[in-house]
C-alpha cells in the first residue's frame, strides 16, 4: 500500500511551524538550540527565521550570553504581533475582549444592553464595543485577525447563520446583520462551543472529555482528542436539553419540561439577589439559610449532570460557565455528591476540575478560533 506523499511546499511549511511553536513555548532560544532540538538543518532553520522575523512575529534585539566566544542571537516570540476581539451577546450585555497569540485577555469592554438585534442602535453598540476593546488594547488594523462573535444559539459550519436561537427568539439571524457594523473580518461561534475551545486550546492537559457551560443557558461542547465534536447537525454537547425531571419540571424556553438547564442555569441561583451572581456566592460564604439551601440543591443537579457525562465520555469534565468562575471552594463538595452515584471506583476529584478560564472565557474562545487559525497557517 501506497503512502501518500507529502510535498514540498507541505514540508517548507510544517518546519516553519514547528520553529515558530518552539520559539513560543520557549523563553529565549538560539539558532543552535533549535537546530539541535528539532533536528533540522542551520540553512532551514535560517531561513525560516529571517520570515518569521520580517513577518514581525519574533524578536531578535536581544542575546544569549556565552561563557566562550560571542553571545548569541536570541529569538524570542512576540505574543501582541497579531491579535483577536471576541464578543458575547447575552440577554443583557454585550461583552468584549481583546486575545493575544497565547490566549491571554489583554483588555476587556463590557455594555450593559437588553439584546434587541431588529434595533439598529443596538447593532451600533456591538460595533461601538468592538471598537472600543481594539483601541483600548491598540491593535492597528494589519495585527486584527478578526472578531469572533458568540451567540447563545446554535451556528452554522460556516460561522454565517444561526441555525437554533430560542433562547433569545433569532433563529436565522445572519452574520451579515449582527456584524453589520463591525468593519473587520468576523464569524458567529456557538457560545458554549467558543468556551469549551478556550478551554481545550489553552490546556493541552485535557485530551478528552466534556466542558459544562452553566450560565444564563446551560451548555457544553464534547472534547475528543482535544478537538470539539459538534456532532452531524452542530447539536453535540447541548446538555441543557437533558431531560433530568421526567415529571412536574419547569417548562424550558425549548417549550419541553424538566430540561437541565431549568435546574442549573446561573438564575437558579442569581434569582435571589436580583441578578447579581457575585452577591450570591458573598452571601452563601457568609451562611445565608436561602443561599445554602439554593446552592444545596443546585449542587444535586449539578451531580447527575457531571456523574451522566462521566459515564457517557470517560474523560474530564470542566465546570465553566457563570456558574463555573464561583465553584472553586466548593469542588470537594461537588465531587463527593458526584462519587455518591459513581458504580466504579475512579474518584471525581480525579477528573472533575473547575474551568481555567474564570473572566469572559466564551469571549476569548471566539477570538481564539482566529487565533488558532492564524497559528495553523504560518
Amino acid at each position: 500500500m501506497s503512502r501518500e506523499k507529502i510535498s514540498p511546499s507541505e514540508i517548507k511549511l510544517k518546519n516553519r511551524q514547528m520553529i515558530y511553536q518552539y520559539v513560543r513555548t520557549n523563553t529565549s532560544v538560539s539558532k543552535q538550540d533549535i537546530v539541535v532540538a528539532l533536528q533540522l538543518s542551520l540553512p532551514t532553520v535560517t531561513q525560516n527565521l529571517d520570515y518569521l522575523k520580517k513577518q514581525n512575529l519574533i524578536d531578535t534585539s536581544r542575546k544569549i550570553k556565552n561563557t566562550g566566544g560571542r553571545n548569541a542571537t536570541a529569538y524570542t516570540y512576540i505574543k501582541e504581533a497579531k491579535m483577536a476581539i471576541g464578543v458575547y451577546i447575552t440577554a443583557h450585555h454585550i461583552n468584549a475582549v481583546a486575545v493575544d497569540l497565547s490566549g491571554n485577555v489583554t483588555g476587556i469592554v463590557k455594555q450593559q444592553s437588553q439584546f434587541a438585534l431588529d434595533d439598529d442602535e443596538y447593532l451600533k453598540k456591538i460595533g461601538m464595543v468592538v471598537k472600543e476593546v481594539k483601541r483600548q488594547a491598540e491593535i492597528s488594523d494589519e495585527n486584527l485577525l478578526g472578531v469572533g462573535i458568540a451567540v447563545p444559539g446554535l451556528v452554522s459550519d460556516d460561522g454565517e447563520s444561526v441555525l437554533y436561537g430560542m433562547t433569545l427568539d433569532f433563529t436565522g439571524k445572519t452574520r451579515a446583520e449582527i456584524a453589520e457594523y463591525i468593519p473587520y473580518h468576523n464569524r458567529l461561534v456557538h457560545d458554549s462551543y467558543a468556551a469549551g475551545y478556550a478551554e481545550t486550546w489553552s490546556d493541552h492537559r485535557v485530551k478528552n472529555g466534556f466542558y459544562i457551560s452553566l450560565s444564563n443557558s446551560v451548555g457544553g461542547s464534547i472534547i475528543i482528542n482535544q478537538s470539539i465534536y459538534e456532532g452531524d447537525t452542530q447539536k453535540g454537547g447541548e446538555i441543557g436539553h437533558m431531560v433530568v425531571v421526567p415529571k412536574g419540571g419547569e417548562r424550558c424556553y425549548c417549550g419541553r419540561y424538566g430540561c437541565f438547564d431549568t435546574v442549573c442555569r446561573a438564575s437558579i441561583l442569581d434569582q435571589y439577589t436580583d441578578g447579581n451572581l457575585e452577591e450570591f456566592f458573598v452571601l452563601l460564604k457568609a451562611g445565608d439559610k436561602t443561599a445554602e439551601a439554593l446552592w444545596d440543591e443546585y449542587l444535586d443537579n449539578l451531580a447527575v449532570a457531571v456523574h451522566n457525562m462521566r459515564i457517557l465520555f470517560d474523560g474530564v469534565i470542566i465546570v465553566g460557565g457563570y456558574v463555573g468562575a464561583y465553584i472553586g471552594d466548593y469542588m470537594d463538595e461537588l465531587c463527593a455528591r458526584v462519587d455518591a452515584h459513581n458504580p466504579f471506583d475512579d474518584c471525581a476529584k480525579d477528573y472533575l476540575m473547575q474551568c481555567r478560564y474564570k473572566i469572559e472565557a466564551t469571549a476569548a474562545g471566539a477570538a481564539i478560533f482566529f487565533i488558532d487559525n492564524f497559528l495553523n497557517s504560518i
